[in-house]
């Protein structure tokens, strides 16, 4: 006999536990602007394999009487002998247009849950009728989730404010980060499971400052390193003015952070499928603003 699913979950989090393995790392690889990121690969076992004979069930919470798994297809991967599989239809159903109905009206048929002793898993679309579950499908963005996690994304480098400078009320701040490709990209890795490769690239497209003010500051960039020939001219695409002196805060210096996006652009070429996730990453600094003394 198999053992049923616990609970019913949404297809969302179906793969979940089978999303699992750690990385290893391929090595370096070039961005399409030249600069280098990592390539990593990541290769996840998630597919039924086989089709199972038996009532999936029509209604209720859970697909029924579950049924044992049948040899692999030709050209699937292969399940163990041992290996069972029950089937539990996911309620409430994911939202119409969800990679899960795989193109289908929710009115068509259901989706299920799929979990296996191996602890493969997925989750399926079955079509009203149908009595035998087809092979768990993947869900590329759960893949593309999981080759996101793999990166070496990192939050930005503060180069300025720097901890040990000295800032004027009323005069420019200059913001910016130091670039690299772990801290700014671009950053690319595959992950494979069930037989879906989702590609996924992750740059960072701004960075959000929190002054410690009440003042945020975005820059698309990470933005431009103040030289003495600037003199008090404004930062060209990343700066700040305080208009308060920082000695009533803690430490007498403003708190604040700074928090890079990473967007990650995935593709799934096998199901012409592709889309965008975001990442954050924050870096705490301070800064020391004070008043100019003036003496007639």
């Amino acid at each position: 006999m198999l053992k049923p699913a616990a609970t019913s979950m949404t297809a969302s989090v179906a793969l979940a536990a089978v999303l699992a393995p750690a990385a290893h790392a391929d090595g370096p690889t070039v961005g399409s602007d030249g600069s280098r990121g990592s390539m990593l690969s990541v290769t996840v076992c998630a597919a039924d394999g086989g089709r199972a004979s038996g009532s999936s069930g029509s209604s209720g919470s859970s697909g029924g009487t579950p049924a044992a798994a049948a040899p692999a297809a030709a050209g699937a991967e292969s399940a163990a002998p041992t290996d069972k599989c029950s089937y539990d239809r996911v309620d409430p159903p994911p939202p119409a247009g969800h990679q899960a109905w795989r193109g289908h009206d929710p009115a068509d048929g259901s989706v299920y849950k799929v979990v296996c002793d191996s602890d493969r898993g997925g989750v399926v679309f079955l079509p009203n009728g149908q009595d035998a579950p087809a092979a768990p499908t993947i869900d590329p963005e759960l893949v593309a989730r999981r080759a996101a996690a793999s990166m070496r994304l990192e939050p930005p480098k503060v180069a300025s404010p720097r901890a040990a400078g000295t800032y004027v009320v009323g005069m420019p701040t200059w913001m910016w980060a130091a670039p690299s490709p772990s801290t700014f990209g671009p950053a690319t890795a595959s992950a494979t499971a069930g037989g879906v490769t989702v590609t996924a690239t992750a740059r960072v497209t701004r960075v959000r400052w929190a002054m410690g003010d009440g003042t945020t500051v975005t820059c698309r960039g990470p933005g431009t390193p103040y030289r003495q020939s600037r003199g008090k001219a404004m930062s060209p695409d990343c700066g700040h003015l305080y208009e308060r002196p920082s000695y009533e805060q803690p430490s007498g210096r403003y708190q604040g952070t700074a928090t890079a996006t990473w967007t990650v652009t995935w593709t799934a070429p096998a199901l012409n499928d592709g889309g965008t996730l975001t990442e954050t990453r924050t870096t705490p600094f301070t800064a020391a603003v004070h008043e100019v003394q003036v003496v007639n």
